[in-house]
């Protein structure tokens, strides 16, 4: 600008020499150029001030921003410091200025691993220790440039020591988690020997008590005891089982297994609390189902159990169906009972822990409240479902859909062909009626149905084409034998009769009653096959077979044999001597371990009989049953023996990892308190044949 007014002079001065109207006039066009430069220049100059004030409010929304978003940012030439914003500076307790300039670094205390990013980034965390204490900064650093052409290193952090401090905590809760986990495992092992122990010797006396050959009186108390027994041990079971889901220890299994036979054992074991009771139960399945199917079949069976069991114990009139059907590819099954119903606001309840439903008469049944909820854990851990049906007053039903599969081995079912035949069927259950007809209608042959003594007359009289007639023993003594009597009137010679246990000890021989034969209920679908088979078939006879009840003697394969128990309960210690005894066995006790492996050298010494068995106690003082079947089989290498002593492990905890343990510590076999009979006697029928080996349960 002054260069222009330096102009401006020198041709002003010029003018001077001119004329004076000339030098006049180009003053005054000079002037008014002038002017109009200064206009343009103040224009100017108010735009570069309005360009001032832009880019100042821009800076300053932007460290404003920058600040807000409480970043670390720092930007370093080399390892000297450009430029530090006021939250990395509270880092050092100082300002922004302090930093420029200075090659200030914090103390890194901790780090963690570097990660590359796209771009050439790198993000890494450290701990530093700052003006305000430990502090984890995760920082991204990136190269941006700077003036005159250099490289600067730019960092940009973010404080995470809440985050940090969150993931540490969280590792600690995992570990005290893990660790109470533990603890409660510990505890159920610890819980479910101190239970079984106990009723070991309740339901082995019981059984002890049997075999004495009890008078009337006292049989009938001896069998409460067991009930009493076996309904502890069951409530226990729930117990132990729902913590066990409940822990997620529960393993299952997939092993081919007889469907068939699950049912209708569980039908023969809940049959006798529902006909005690006054009620029917029956089971059924599909005659399309394969007789073999993969899964867990206890985890199944339970399932089975606490559905019918709860079924028979709210049901005080009527019965109950189990049925077994295929729904797609899901296995589908339905517990449907006759009882008071469950109320539409409670049918999701009553799958919640511990929730029980009040029925009036049903009311001190004992429960934990514990089975549906099991049963909804288990059917969710096989991959299904099971929900409830139900009105008030008329029964519940309740259906569980699970994704089992059929066994590649599973037989296809065999069916007789009966077309030819006609059957008439006369039972007032509710269920089993229904379940048996389905049964032979599968076959060809007709069925016709009555519930009573008169509807069953008069099918007989106006139906000639009859063939056989099935009469339920529900019906009455007398009723059942007078419809005996009407068949054999119509010239129908095959007409079973359907009894339960407890009917037929008392109802004497079938045939002088006027029936050709009879079934044991809950009926098997094999004995009505074959049962009514052979009446069905000229000149076959139907004395015998399925389901009739034979007096009963105490077999003794163990005769001969010397048997080590090692136990420390002297309860459990006389019900396993006796037991063996019994069995024809020779029992020698040992306290504890010690002693069991000293009556152990002492046989293989040939200082004292030579034992053929020995069931070790996992659970003893001095020295546990684990650690002596190792010394056991110890001594058997020093010894260099051939044969190897059988050995069993004796236990209340039952699960895998306790088997496990058992079969690694050298045991043959794994036995569950209650100890039962059947499984000893297994055991000791393969000892009388010769055939030690190993037997797994």
């Amino acid at each position: 600008m002054a260069s222009s007014i330096w102009s401006w002079l020198a041709l002003a001065f010029a003018a001077l020499l001119l004329p004076a109207g000339g030098a006049v006039l180009w003053l005054l066009r000079q002037r008014s150029g002038l002017r109009r430069q200064v206009a343009s220049l103040a224009q100017d100059v108010e735009g570069l001030n309005d360009r001032l004030w832009t880019l100042a409010d821009s800076e300053e929304r932007y460290r404003s921003l920058i600040e807000a978003q409480g970043d670390l940012i720092v930007r370093r030439d080399g390892v000297r410091i450009v430029y530090a914003n006021r939250a990395y500076a509270a880092l050092f307790g100082a300002g922004e200025q302090d930093l420029v300039g200075s090659e200030m670094l914090l103390p890194q205390l901790a780090s963690r691993p570097l990660v590359l990013l796209e771009g050439g980034a790198r993000s890494f965390d450290e701990c530093l220790a700052t003006y305000e204490g430990e502090r984890w900064i995760s920082w991204v650093e990136t190269a941006v440039p700077g003036p005159d052409g250099r490289t600067l290193i730019q960092r940009v952090g973010r404080d995470i020591s809440a985050r940090i401090a969150g993931e540490d905590a969280l590792v600690e809760a995992r570990a005290k988690a893990e660790a109470a986990n533990e603890a409660k495992s510990r505890f159920l092992a610890t819980v479910s020997h101190e239970f079984r122990t106990p009723l070991n010797g309740i339901l082995g006396m019981a059984d002890l008590l049997t075999d004495t050959g009890p008078d009337a009186e006292q049989a009938t108390y001896v069998a409460a005891l067991r009930t009493s027994g076996e309904a502890l041990l069951a409530l226990v079971d729930d117990i132990l089982d729902f913590a066990k889901v409940e822990a997620g220890k529960l393993e299952l299994v997939a092993e081919p297994f007889d469907m068939v036979l699950l049912v209708e054992t569980v039908a023969e074991l809940m049959a006798p609390r529902a006909q005690a009771k006054g009620i029917e139960l029956a089971a059924h399945i599909a005659p399309d189902l394969p007789a073999r199917f993969v899964g867990d079949r206890d985890r199944l069976r339970q399932i089975l159990l606490n559905l019918v069991g709860n079924a028979v114990k709210f049901t005080e009139a009527g019965g109950v169906g189990l049925s077994l059907t295929r729904a797609g590819d899901r296995l589908e099954i339905t517990v449907a009972d006759t009882g008071p119903g469950i109320p539409a606001d409670r049918l999701e309840t009553i799958f919640g822990e511990f929730e029980q439903l009040d029925h009036g008469a049903a009311v001190g049944q004992a429960g934990t409240g514990l089975g549906l909820a099991i049963v909804r854990r288990l059917a969710r851990l096989m991959g299904g479902e099971v929900h409830a049906e139900s009105r008030l007053g008329e029964g519940a039903t309740f259906r569980v859909s699970l994704p089992l599969v059929a066994a590649f081995d599973a037989p296809e079912p065999r069916i007789p062909h009966w077309r030819q035949h006609h059957v008439l069927l006369v039972s007032p259950a509710p269920f089993a009626a229904r379940f048996l007809a389905e049964t032979i209608r599968t076959t060809g042959a007709t069925v016709s149905i009555a519930g009573t003594v008169e509807a069953a007359r008069a099918k007989l009289d106006a139906q000639s084409s009859i063939t056989a007639v099935l009469v339920d023993h529900a019906l009455g003594d007398a009723p059942a034998k007078e419809l005996a009597e009407a068949a054999a009137a119509a010239g129908i010679r095959d007409c079973l009769i359907l009894l339960s246990p407890q009917a037929r000890r008392q109802f004497g021989s079938p045939r002088e009653a006027g029936f050709s034969g009879f079934l044991i209920k809950p009926v098997r679908t094999r004995s009505l096959y074959e049962r009514l088979g052979n009446e069905l078939q000229p000149g076959r006879s139907a004395a015998g077979g399925p389901g009739a009840l034979a007096a009963t003697r105490v077999r003794q394969p163990g005769t001969g044999l010397t048997v080590l128990v090692a136990e420390d309960n002297e309860i459990n210690a006389l019900l396993a001597t006796r037991t063996l005894e019994r069995f024809g066995c020779t029992a020698i006790w040992a306290r504890d371990g010690r002693e069991a492996l000293r009556r152990v050298e002492a046989s293989f010494a040939g200082a004292a009989p030579p034992l053929a068995l020995a069931l070790l106690d996992v659970r003893m003082p001095v020295m546990t049953g684990l650690d002596c079947a190792r010394a056991i089989r110890s001594l058997e290498k020093r010894l260099g023996r051939a044969a190897t002593l059988p050995l069993v492990a004796v236990t209340a905890n039952v699960s895998a990892a306790d088997r496990a343990a058992a079969f690694a510590a050298g045991m043959d076999d794994c036995l569950a308190k209650p100890l039962e009979r059947e499984a000893l006697l297994r055991w000791l029928e393969r000892l009388s044949r010769g055939s030690a080996g190993s037997l797994t349960a």
